[in-house]
C-alpha cells in the first residue's frame, strides 16, 4: 500500500517536472508567517495587500473549480483558497498536489462566507513534493515505537510535543542566564578523554586514529573544570553532553545533556543556597508555576527545602549503621529486599542499591540529602567530625535523584588513596568504578582552592514534564530494525 502511494507520488513529481516546475526549488517567497498574518489581518485586508505564505498542506477540500487548503507553518495555520480561473496552473496542481506537500501561495487576505480568514491565492506552487504520506491529523501517531523511531512524524502531528521542546530550550537558557548573572564563566571541555572520571559509570570506548590511542567519551564534566580552578578561574560552568554505557530505564539515557558548575571558596552549604534559588527560577520560567505533577503526585517546589542525613535515613530504614557494617550484612539486606547484585559488587555498590530501594523511593517532596558515606563519594570532602561521611548534597524529589554536589576534595593524598581504592574495585571486576587519574592528582598537588561543585541533567526536566526521560529528547537511541 505504502509503495503504491509512493509510486503514484513519483509520477506526480515527474508530471511537475515535465510541466517545467521544479518540485524542490532553492528559493521561496515569504512575506508573513501565519501568526503575523493574523496579527496584522485588519490592515492587510483593508489595504488589499498582496502577501506570500509558505507551509505544509494538512488538508484539502473542495471540488470542481475551487480548492480549499489548510496550510500550517511553525507559527500556526491559515486557509488557502485557490480557484480555477488561474488557468493551467490550477489544473496542474489539482492533479499533482497531495496532503503533506509544502506550497508557496501568493494572494490577498479575505474572509469567506462562512467567516473564515483565508488567503485567496492568485499564485500557488509546490515547493517540496512529499513522496510518503503524513499521518492523519485526527489519529496522529499512536504507536510508541513509531513515535520514537520516526520522531519527526510525532513532532509534526503533536503541537503539545513541540511546545515541550520549546520549554526544554527555556529550561537550559534560564540555567545559563542565572549562572552567567551570578558571575560564572561558561566553558567547553573535551568530550574525548584518555581517562574517565567524575562519576561511577561504564564509559563508551573508542580509538583515536591519529594518536593511535584508546580513548573514552566523557562520563562527567567535573575533572576538567577542577583543573580550571587550579589554573586560576574561580567560577565556571558547562552545559554539555555526557555518555554512560549503562542500562536504559525511565530515568537514564546513555547520552544526555548535563550542567555542572564549580565555585572556588564555596562549600556544600553554599551549594544548597545557590541551587535552591537556581532551580526554583528555572522551574518557574519553564512551566510557569512551582507546583508540578509527577507520577500521580503533586510536587510543591515553593517552600524552603529541608535537609536529611543519608546515613541516618539509611539506618532508620534498614537498621544498618553504615559506619559499622560489613559486606555480609549488606548482602543479606539486599537479598531480603529482592535486590539483584553481582558477587563482585563491593560495599559501596550495595549501599547505593539498598538506599535507592528504601530511602530514595519514599521521598516525594523536595529535600536535600546530605552526608553520603565516603565509600560512594570518592571526590567529596569528609565531614570533619564524622569522617565516614562526606560534604555531599543531592536534591531528591518524586523518588528520584535530581542533582549532585560536593564540597570538592582538594587534598591530593586523600584523593590518590580514594582513586587507588576505586582502581582496586575495577581490578576486582567493577567496571563502573573510577579510574586512577594521575594527571588530576598532579594538578591537585599544585594546589586547588577550597571549592564546591554542583550538577543536574535533563532528568530534572523530565520530572517537570512528568515523562520518561527518553520521551523528552528529540531522537532517543533505539536498536536498529532487523536488516538495517
Amino acid at each position: 500500500m505504502l509503495e503504491d502511494i509512493r509510486a503514484e507520488r513519483l509520477k506526480k513529481k515527474e508530471q511537475l517536472e515535465t510541466a517545467g516546475q521544479n518540485p524542490y526549488p532553492a528559493t521561496v517567497n515569504r512575506t508573513h508567517t501565519s501568526a503575523e498574518l493574523l496579527a496584522q489581518w485588519d490592515e492587510l485586508e483593508a489595504q488589499k495587500t498582496t502577501v506570500s505564505v509558505v507551509g505544509r498542506v494538512f488538508a484539502r477540500r473542495g471540488q470542481g473549480g475551487v480548492m480549499f487548503l489548510d496550510l500550517k507553518d511553525e507559527s500556526g495555520g491559515i486557509q488557502l483558497v485557490f480557484k480555477q480561473d488561474t488557468g493551467e496552473q490550477f489544473e496542474l496542481l489539482r492533479d499533482t498536489l497531495d496532503i503533506g506537500d509544502f506550497v508557496e501561495a501568493t494572494g490577498q487576505a479575505f474572509v469567506t462566507q462562512k467567516g473564515e480568514k483565508s488567503i485567496e491565492a492568485s499564485k500557488l506552487r509546490i515547493i517540496t513534493k512529499s513522496l510518503r504520506p503524513i499521518p492523519s491529523e485526527h489519529y496522529g501517531v499512536k504507536d510508541i515505537e513509531t513515535r520514537l523511531r520516526q520522531r519527526y512524524l510525532d513532532l509534526l502531528m503533536n503541537p503539545e510535543l513541540r511546545q515541550m521542546f520549546r520549554q526544554k530550550s527555556i529550561f537550559w537558557q534560564k540555567t545559563r542566564d542565572f549562572l552567567t548573572n551570578e558571575g560564572f564563566l561558561e566553558v567547553e571541555t573535551p568530550v574525548l578523554e584518555s581517562t574517565t572520571g567524575g562519576a561511577e559509570a561504564r564509559p563508551f570506548a573508542t580509538h583515536h586514529n591519529a594518536l593511535d590511542i584508546e580513548m573514552y567519551l566523557r562520563i562527567s564534566l567535573e575533572l576538567p573544570q577542577k583543573r580550571l580552578l587550579v589554573g586560576g578561574f574561580e567560577k565556571t560552568f558547562e552545559i554539555g553532553r555526557v555518555f554512560r554505557n549503562e542500562g536504559m530505564d525511565a530515568d537514564h539515557l546513555q547520552d544526555y545533556t548535563q550542567m555542572e558548575f564549580y565555585a572556588a571558596y564555596h562549600n556544600y552549604n553554599d551549594l544548597m543556597r545557590i541551587s535552591e534559588k537556581l532551580i526554583k527560577e528555572v522551574i518557574q520560567a519553564t512551566v510557569g508555576t512551582l507546583k508540578t505533577t509527577y507520577q500521580g503526585n503533586e510536587i510543591d517546589w515553593s517552600g524552603e527545602w529541608k535537609t536529611i542525613d543519608y546515613c541516618d535515613e539509611f539506618k532508620k530504614e534498614t537498621g544498618i549503621d553504615i559506619a559499622d557494617c560489613n559486606l555480609e550484612q549488606l548482602q543479606e539486606k539486599a537479598k531480603e529486599l529482592g535486590i539483584k547484585f553481582e558477587k563482585n559488587d563491593g560495599m559501596g555498590r550495595l549501599i547505593d542499591s539498598i538506599y535507592k530501594r528504601t530511602v530514595r523511593a519514599k521521598v516525594i517532596q523536595p529535600v536535600f540529602l546530605i552526608h553520603h558515606p565516603v565509600i560512594i563519594s570518592p571526590l567529596s570532602k569528609r565531614v570533619e567530625k564524622e569522617p565516614h561521611k562526606t560534604e555531599r548534597v543531592q536534591l531528591l524529589a518524586g523518588g528520584s535523584e535530581l542533582t549532585n554536589g560536593f564540597s570538592e576534595l582538594n587534598d591530593p593524598i586523600d584523593q590518590r588513596e580514594r582513586f587507588e581504592q576505586q582502581a582496586k574495585l575495577r581490578e576486582e571486576g567493577d567496571d563502573e568504578a573510577q579510574m586512577m587519574d594521575e594527571d588530576f592528582v598532579i594538578a591537585l598537588e599544585h594546589g586547588m582552592p577550597p571549592a564546591a561543585g554542583f550538577s543536574y541533567s535533563e532528568r530534572l526536566f523530565a520530572v517537570l514534564m512528568d515523562k520518561p526521560i527518553r520521551e523528552t529528547v528529540f531522537f532517543p537511541t533505539l536498536r536498529p530494525k532487523q536488516g538495517e
